[in-house]
């Protein structure tokens, strides 16, 4: 038994020793370049990244780029910063040639239209697996599809708030704004602050600027009545919506009827809020850069937009996206999406927050938004404004398509041609073409 004992032993002594020579042989093919993991302390393989920077640093911070270069050296970017118009232009052909970029950004319509075309990464893999969707708002997932799939990651957030000049508000004795405004709050206040301050029959202070474009003019009064321009899901035009014509009427009415606001023809030669001409108007929070540097002794602030006459507050977001080429080989792929993740970390969100160009989408990086202590002082019209009732611009594939039928249109019913009965009557069944040359 003792004799036994003591060739058992032996055998397992063996073994041991095997299996450590065995690893050490192992340990050996990996160090030069035979099969297994490699060695933890073998540095990251190089990449080169092609990456599209429309309008340049203007609207990209250059701190992200350099704070990108900086975590990691081993992605070698390759970088395109031309001017907006020239990018967009040769996108289109460089995507016919399959030479894009591997990640660029460009509205969020345009790369929904990407995502239906093929060109663009559906991105909600890469989000299931590596961000806690939580830690950011709802814009995070704005680029998803009709088919469910997301194919952007936001750039930043533009987002809406009502403006205002103190001193006009003051010098005519009607209280500030505030967060609780109504649309009919906005009305009243706006036909006091109207005034004829020259003597000649006109008024040439006016209580409210009222824009002809989307973001700032029809689809804050539409969406104020509770109407939509389409349904995105069902590819649905909703110009025929008495409620989306009620919108459109009382958008118009502000010039034509109420004569709270400059038409859109004096608005040509004239920025009436800039110049203290007009008492509020609607801004996107990328105004502040403007204003802050042509006007900086203009007193203003923002609050929310106002409550909708539906009861209902809705805060209109422009969103431009990084997308990430389909066909980029799969180790561009992974480095433009470490881009991203980067690009929604703490300090590359802190760097968009500071350009002022656009809103973080990080939680905690808007918080500190709203103590950055310049001009408009109330962000939290911007940051709350956002969490409370932010919506897109009833984007779809064909977006600028349909947008460019209706736009004549809308001009005529806001200079006064047409009412928006009729005007709507017209513009139903354009954009429904569309919209069903796209299914």
């Amino acid at each position: 038994m003792k004799a036994n004992k003591t060739v058992l032993l032996s055998m397992m002594t063996a073994l041991t020793l095997s299996a450590c020579s065995s690893g050490g042989a192992s340990q050996t093919e990996n160090s030069s370049g035979g099969s297994g993991a490699a060695p933890s302390n073998q540095p990251p393989k190089e990449v080169t990244l092609k990456i599209g920077l429309p309008g340049a640093y203007d609207i990209t911070n250059k701190k992200i780029i350099e704070g990108f270069q900086a975590k990691y050296p081993h992605i070698k970017l390759q970088i395109d910063e031309s001017p907006w118009a020239d990018f967009t232009k040769k996108i289109v052909t460089n995507i016919a040639g399959n030479n894009p970029p591997d990640i660029w950004f460009q509205e969020n319509a345009v790369i929904l239209g990407y995502g239906k075309r093929g060109v663009a990464e559906n991105l909600e893999p890469y989000i299931k697996r590596d961000l806690k969707t939580a830690d950011y708002i709802d814009a995070l997932t704005s680029a998803k599809g009709a088919d469910g799939k997301i194919y952007g990651i936001p750039h930043g957030v533009n987002a809406s708030a009502l403006a205002y000049n103190k001193k006009l508000f003051q010098d005519s004795n009607v209280p500030f704004p505030t967060d609780n405004w109504t649309y009919q709050d906005l009305l009243d206040a706006a036909k006091k602050l109207t005034k004829d301050t020259n003597g000649d029959g006109k008024p040439d202070q006016f209580g409210f600027n009222t824009a002809a474009s989307i973001a700032l003019g029809w689809i804050p009064w539409i969406k104020s009545s509770g109407g939509s321009a389409i349904d995105p899901a069902a590819g649905k035009s909703m110009f025929g919506d008495p409620k989306t014509i009620d919108g459109l009427q009382k958008w118009a009415d502000t010039i034509n009827k109420d004569k709270i606001s400059p038409t859109r023809e004096q608005q040509t030669n004239v920025k009436y809020f800039e110049e203290g001409k007009s008492a509020m108007t609607f801004v996107q929070s990328s105004s502040q850069v403007s204003l802050v540097k042509n006007k900086p002794d203009l007193d203003w602030d923002v609050v929310k937009m106002p409550i909708g006459l539906n009861g209902k507050r809705f805060v209109p977001i422009v969103v431009n996206q990084w997308l990430i080429y389909s066909k980029a080989k799969p180790d561009a792929k992974e480095a433009a999406w470490t881009f991203l993740k980067y690009y929604l970390s703490d300090e590359a969100q802190t760097f968009v927050a500071e350009s002022g160009a656009s809103l973080p989408v990080k939680k905690t990086t808007l918080e500190a938004v709203e103590k950055q202590t310049t001009k408009p002082l109330n962000k939290k019209a911007f940051t709350k404004g956002i969490e409370e009732a932010a919506g897109t611009l009833d984007e779809n594939p064909t977006w600028n398509e349909w947008r460019a039928a209706a736009t004549p249109i809308l001009n005529d019913i806001l200079d006064g041609k047409k009412t928006a009965a009729d005007g709507a009557k017209e513009i139903q069944p354009k954009v429904q073409a569309i919209l069903d040359d796209d299914k």
